[in-house]
């Protein structure tokens, strides 16, 4: 009998700009407070949050500016937000560490992907801190001297 293979596709949205606009300390895994037509509409893909951000708010982390866009064939009955602040679930624990980083002087709250775990939505989110352009130039470099390292690696080996 053969295994059942995991699923490699699990992941629905990442950030792409946030390793190159923040440093990143730190990563927690957060769940998230959906409703039915957002379930669907994440495994149907239909997610952005390159413009959301996260922050404490009342003792509860919540995440703003996450764009889910309803599906056609959801329910007419449903009044669908695509917009709407979510509730992120974290232990108190965790919380009460991300309120203490938050404070410190130039710490904010990212959100890095979103996945899914088994059946669960999960939110990766960061606890980082902002770039100056000098920091973005010296990434853009490493980068491109990755690139071209690894062409002229290639081109010796042939």
């Amino acid at each position: 009998m053969a295994k059942k293979e995991k699923q490699a596709n699990n992941i629905i949205a990442v950030n792409r700009k946030a390793t190159f606009e923040y440093f990143i300390e730190e990563r927690y895994e957060a769940g998230l407070s959906l409703q039915g037509w957002e379930v669907k509409s994440l495994r149907a893909g239909k997610c952005n949050i390159s413009e959301a951000y996260v922050t404490v708010k009342g003792g509860e982390v919540v995440l703003f500016g996450s764009i889910i866009n309803p599906l056609k064939t959801s329910c007419a009955f449903v009044v669908s937000d695509p917009t709407r602040t979510r509730k992120l679930l974290l232990s108190r624990r965790e919380i009460d560490k991300l309120v203490g980083c938050v404070q410190r002087q130039g710490y904010t709250l990212i959100p890095l992907k979103m996945y899914w775990k088994g059946s669960w939505a999960k939110l990766e989110i960061a606890v980082a801190r902002g770039k100056q352009d000098h920091d973005k130039r010296d990434s853009i470099k490493d980068k491109q001297w990755a690139r071209d390292k690894e062409r002229i690696m290639k081109k010796s080996f042939k």
